[in-house]
């Protein structure tokens, strides 16, 4: 783990991107109270953060709590219950 200031980031960026994408920890401390970490985004993370997704998977949750769904049968075929 390294622990550099904010200067040292704006100063070595690069540098700081390619040790967290070799899963280096990076915190990089703002004054005396604020730290960050930098680490990289998956495309599981960037899924999570998709509002398109959030707001998609909010309007199956009350489709659900509303008891509008398919039941499913694990012992016949999907298609054979559509």
């Amino acid at each position: 783990m390294r622990i550099i200031s904010s200067r040292e980031f704006r100063d070595n960026q690069k540098m700081y991107f390619d040790l967290a994408d070799d899963q280096e920890q990076i915190i990089v401390q703002r004054g005396k109270n604020k730290a960050y970490m930098l680490t990289p985004v998956s495309e599981i993370d960037r899924m999570s953060v998709n509002p398109i997704l959030i707001e998609k998977i909010r309007k199956a949750e009350k489709s659900l709590k509303a008891g509008e769904y398919t039941e499913v049968d694990s012992t016949k075929s999907i298609w054979e219950q559509i």
